[in-house]
């Protein structure tokens, strides 16, 4: 028995080492996980779609740097008329798909065409509401013709769809990629290789791609449904990298996993700036929410400073407004609400919410003030957050209602306006703050829904409107303020926290920044050192 003792523990050894490292024994590929397959990466369409795995493949025309600023991609450089109506890129030369097919002003065209075959669809996007035609001017020349000058046309094109571009030959025999692909092919530096559902999706390096080429010749997304057993697999080594949000029902990892893991100090991480808004939709259109006094009230009853220490221990910023101030034209000089039951019940009793004797919760003219939230049932920091807001609201008087449902009938809420109270958060760079307001003039978001009973509802339509196609810099600033200052003062939206992402890796991998772009996991940056 004891000869075999020292291999034994030689392999033992060998074992931990391995599960402190990762899969670095395997060079050339990166093991990462997701909650779900990658779908089928329709480059021109949303869910099953993951935006992450849209952007490995997928390029667009320009793209939002790490600096904020707009910058050359699949275009080398554009120019803008004077009117703003004609936007002309000059595509880069020598660029093919994936599958060999040349990328030019004539596929770029057949893409456009494409996605505005299913415009309604993308009406969430400002730049569909504007589109008027894509003209192939030479082999390498785009123009784009717009019926008004829509300021952050480049900003809409930088985003991870629908304006990306796939492969003539990989479209259906009818063009229309609304329903379906024949297969993912773009001209980005991935490959969608192989899928096993339920278990992986393998991508593997563009050989053919014309940028600096990925370190890595694989990145393999594992299938791992809880974030419990993500954390997991990366202590035993079994993925290298987790990256993304935290304490979502989508998320990376959980909160107190985070923590934990953290502080072993076995693993490089760290935590973003603030990258998104986590806010509730206060619906004035029907319920006691319909009352401003109602939502002023609620908003004077979240303490968010204990729910950022009590729930998100401390890994994210307490939000005051819908869009963090430092985001262009959103430091519009509100004051912030603070956290003060006693004003809360006042505004309240002014409005002639009471409680008749012996009642826990208050009343006007015979309706109970009960409110209704609704969540994802699976997503346990919404719930918490929901139970917590639950627990401070009942001391006021109100009566709120948890609704936790699966995803579809969630998502069917905010569609209909179903709903007393929502999570809706806001989508970060580079949709803020343009495409968010945008998205307010859709009655399938819960933004629209939400401020439907506004009675200035059909005016401040108008300035989202006038602030999206205005050419005059001081004229859409004074737009911007009017459109945040009257969302703040009529309460419609219950800002809790600014969002970050977090990340956790092996300590031998390096690469692995914070980029703006929340949905953007940079692998191609990546390497081990």
């Amino acid at each position: 028995m004891k000869r075999f003792r020292i291999p034994f523990m030689i392999a033992t050894l060998l074992a931990l080492i391995a599960a402190s490292v990762g899969t670095a024994t395997e060079k050339d590929t990166l093991v990462y996980s997701w909650s779900s397959n990658v779908g089928l990466l329709n480059p021109h369409m949303y869910s099953p779609n993951q935006m992450f795995a849209q952007a490995m493949s997928y390029e667009p025309l320009v793209s939002y740097g790490d600096d904020g600023v707009i910058a050359p991609c699949l275009a080398e450089r554009w120019e803008i008329s004077d009117d703003g109506k004609v936007y002309t890129f000059f595509l880069r030369k020598g660029v093919v798909f994936s599958d060999g097919e040349p990328w030019n002003a004539e596929a770029a065209k057949k893409n456009f065409d494409a996605v505005m075959a299913n415009a309604p669809r993308h009406a969430w996007i400002g730049l569909t509401n504007q589109f008027e035609a894509a003209e192939a001017a030479d082999e390498h020349t785009l123009k784009l013709v717009l019926k008004n000058a829509y300021y952050p046309t480049l900003h809409d094109l930088a985003t991870i769809r629908p304006f990306r571009f796939l492969s003539p030959a990989a479209f259906p025999e009818n063009g229309k990629t609304s329903e379906s692909i024949k297969k993912a092919v773009g001209t980005g530096p991935w490959v969608l290789s192989e899928t096993r559902k339920g278990e992986f999706d393998l991508f593997t390096r563009n050989e053919k791609y014309w940028g600096a080429k990925p370190a890595f010749a694989k990145v393999l997304v594992k299938v791992i449904t809880d974030s419990e057993a993500r954390m997991l697999a990366l202590e035993t080594g079994e993925i290298d990298l987790v990256y993304g949000a935290a304490g979502s029902a989508v998320a990376q990892v959980g909160i107190e996993s985070f923590k934990r893991l953290e502080a072993t100090g076995r693993f490089e991480s760290a935590i973003s700036g603030p990258i998104s808004s986590y806010t509730l939709a206060l619906n004035s259109g029907r319920g006691p929410t319909a009352d401003r006094a109602v939502r002023k009230a609620i908003q004077h009853l979240v303490d968010k400073d204990l729910l950022i220490r009590a729930v998100f221990l401390d890994m994210e910023k307490k939000a005051d407004f819908l869009f963090e101030p430092r985001i262009p034209y959103c430091n519009v000089g509100l004051e912030a609400y603070a956290y003060d039951p006693a004003k809360a019940e006042a505004l309240l009793e002014e409005a002639g919410w009471k409680k008749s004797d012996g009642a826990v919760f208050r009343s006007k003219e015979g309706v109970e003030l009960s409110i209704d939230i609704c969540f994802v049932g699976i997503d346990s920091v919404q719930k918490t957050v929901a139970e917590a807001l639950q627990g401070e609201l009942r001391k006021a008087g109100i009566r709120l209602v948890l609704i936790g449902e699966e995803n579809d009938s969630f998502y069917k809420r905010q569609k209909d306006g179903d709903f007393g109270m929502i999570y809706n958060d806001t989508w970060g760079a580079p949709y803020e703050p343009h495409a968010m307001v945008s998205s307010m003039l859709v009655p399938s978001h819960a933004d629209f829904q939400a401020q439907s009973g506004l009675p200035m509802k059909k005016e401040l339509d108008e300035k989202i409107r006038e602030v999206l196609i205005s050419t005059d810099e001081e004229n859409r600033k004074t737009l911007y303020r009017e459109i945040l200052t009257t969302l703040h003062e009529e309460a419609v939206y219950l800002p809790l926290t600014y969002k970050t992402l977090v990340k956790m890796h092996a300590k031998n991998l390096t690469g692995a920044d914070f980029t703006p772009i929340r949905q953007f996991v940079p692998f191609d940056r990546m390497s081990w050192k």
